[in-house]
């Protein structure tokens, strides 16, 4: 071996190829119809793994929405809503809605305040209506409340603030407080104010027609007595009236229909269904009933089975004398009301304040009273919508046959 020569090292040289004629793009198409695209051999993966997004594939997903995937990859057939409700058992989530009954309304819009005030009271509240809504506003907003008052009007019910959220206790307390101050009576002629509730229509089954074994029968007042008496509707308070309906003319037993203020899910009524308590000697039960508000009488023009909000009228008439103009204005439009000198004998002015002694005529019975008056056939009846349909198709042949002949009389 020769030592200290140097070895020469293996050069490698790239090999210069010649350049490739460029080709046309027709040789081009020719060539490419001979291959195809290779497809990749597909690869097992999971339900979980597929669903990842391919732009973060090590994103971090909720637990629940992991449970969720790996509930569909071991169960790929079951539909949606069997997957939620698996979910819901193994989070153990109380997020269920709440069981509303059939018997209970929806009821009105909760954004209201209703005030329960004497007639004279809230009338006399209504009369500065503007002045009492920036009043209440300003106090409203000294306690950094978020609720404002938008309109006043009166009721049945009483005096109703219409707000733009729901009140709270404390704005309730201001504005009790407020309207104790503007009227200035005592605590015993205002309640305290309340948010609109529901209604749960219920009956009770098992009460006697008549009182003690004797001939009178059983009113509405001897029910209120009954229910205040007993400790199951201690927390209740009636709608309405209590309703007696006989069972059948030759038996002696009644069925009870009250109306109940409650809340949407029906929590009062849940206490008091299938309840049993001792009327005298008789043992009754209280009952889930149907739904049944009744026929609805519309308040601008006074006729029944429809509402003031679908009535086609323009403006409204009156319920003493069917006339244009509103009810309680009929002292200055009515004419009965205006003095007449010309009649025999001359007729007098009603002053304002004072009941009219004129005769009435409903506009539905033809009777001598006023069409929203209890004493009406169609109001007594107008939870019986067989009676209420048979009277109303006789009131409309009526008013073709009168139709017919006044076109009759005109053309000769």
């Amino acid at each position: 071996m020769n030592k200290g020569k140097e070895v020469a090292k293996p050069s490698f040289v790239s090999v210069i190829l010649p350049l490739i004629p460029a080709k046309l793009n027709k040789e081009v198409k020719e060539i490419s119809k001979f291959f195809k695209n290779i497809e990749k051999p597909a690869i097992n993966k999971s339900y979980v793994q597929a669903s990842l997004p391919k732009s973060k594939p090590n994103a971090l997903f909720s637990d629940i929405a992991m449970n969720i995937l790996k509930i569909k990859e071991a169960f790929p057939n079951l539909p949606n809503k069997k997957i939620d409700t698996i979910q819901k058992v193994v989070n153990g989530s109380n997020n269920k809605p709440k069981p509303r009954l059939n018997m209970t309304t929806k009821g009105p819009l909760r954004k209201q305040v209703i005030v329960s005030i004497n007639n004279k009271l809230g009338k006399r509240f209504i009369k500065n209506s503007v002045s009492h809504i920036t009043n209440i506003n300003h106090a409203l907003k000294s306690i950094k409340s978020s609720v404002c008052a938008d309109f006043i009007y009166a009721d049945n019910k009483g005096v109703i603030i219409s707000t733009n959220n729901v009140a709270l206790n404390s704005d309730l307390q201001e504005i009790e407080k407020y309207i104790k101050n503007s009227l200035q009576t005592s605590d015993n002629n205002i309640a305290f104010p309340q948010l609109p509730q529901s209604k749960s229509y219920l009956k009770i089954v098992g009460i006697s027609y008549f009182v003690d074994k004797s001939n009178t029968c059983i009113s509405s007042k001897d029910i209120e007595c009954i229910l205040k008496n007993n400790h199951i509707f201690n927390d209740i308070v009636l709608a309405l009236k209590p309703r007696i309906i006989k069972v059948s003319p030759k038996l002696d037993m009644t069925i009870v229909w009250i109306d109940i203020w409650d809340t949407q899910n029906g929590n009062n009524a849940k206490k008091i269904i299938n309840r049993r308590f001792n009327v005298g000697n008789v043992i009754t039960t209280v009952r889930g009933a149907n739904m049944n508000p009744g026929i609805p009488q519309c308040k601008k023009c006074w006729k029944w089975e429809h509402s003031a909000g679908v009535c086609r009228i323009q403006g409204s008439r009156c319920a003493k004398y069917n006339e244009p103009h509103l009810t309680n204005n009929y002292c200055d439009f009515a004419w009965c009301c205006k003095a007449n000198d010309k009649l025999n004998p001359p007729r007098l002015e009603t002053k304002k304040g004072k009941p009219c002694q004129h005769s009435f005529k409903c506009l539905n019975c033809k009777g001598s009273h006023v069409t929203d008056s209890v004493k009406c056939p169609f109001w007594k009846h107008h939870f019986n919508k067989e009676w209420y349909s048979k009277e109303y198709a006789k009131l409309w042949k009526a008013r073709r046959i009168s139709i017919c002949s006044n076109v009759n009389d005109s053309a000769i």
